[in-house]
């Protein structure tokens, strides 16, 4: 049984069981679009993760998915204003004439699935579920950043699909607004 709930409702260990202590969630605990540039580099994995627990234990910052009672997956959805760098994106704004600092468009900028969980729902159940966090929390519209993965083809890096697939996105009800680059689609459900 897979349900998901806000992120003050499940605990620290449960967040350190699906980030874990090595590879790309453990080093960002989604402070990439959060921060600068130069933040980023200059700051630390553990630096990261104690302001990942500071925002995660201050307010909900995003969604926790539990399969058969085990912590599964994350997704970070928050008002688009929360991410300083994706506010400041090309790659995002090319294109649109729309103001990066509406606070009434959220963000889905990642998702982290435990090992032993993938290719179970679980990404899909969560970008389902941040739909609706939004929308209770006053949200007009929610979006994402997926990479168009072709049907069959491999992916360069793994690591990329830290922001979900328009598979994901799409059978949740997203839908395009724009693709700025040719892997790179902006996808949006209005609330």
């Amino acid at each position: 049984m897979l349900t998901v709930v806000p992120v003050d409702q499940a605990s620290w260990a449960d967040l350190q069981a699906i980030f874990g202590d090595r590879g790309d969630p453990a080093r960002c605990r989604c402070q990439f679009f959060k921060e600068t540039p130069a933040q980023w580099r200059s700051s630390t994995p553990g630096e990261r993760a104690e302001r990942f627990r500071e925002q995660t234990a201050d307010h909900a910052t995003g969604l926790v998915a539990f399969l058969d009672g085990e912590p599964a997956g994350w997704c970070a959805v928050e008002p688009r204003t929360a991410y300083r760098r994706l506010r400041a994106s090309r790659v995002v704004w090319d294109g649109r004439d729309e103001d990066p600092d509406d606070d009434g468009v959220w963000a889905v900028t990642c998702f982290v699935t435990r090992a032993g969980f993938r290719r179970r729902g679980v990404s899909a159940a969560l970008a389902k579920a941040a739909a609706d966090f939004a929308r209770e929390r006053g949200a007009r519209a929610v979006e994402g950043y997926p990479i168009a993965v072709e049907p069959g083809r491999k992916v360069a890096w793994p690591g990329e699909l830290f922001v979900g697939t328009t598979g994901i996105f799409a059978d949740a009800g997203y839908t395009e607004v724009s693709r700025p680059t040719a892997r790179r689609v902006v996808m949006r459900l209005t609330c």
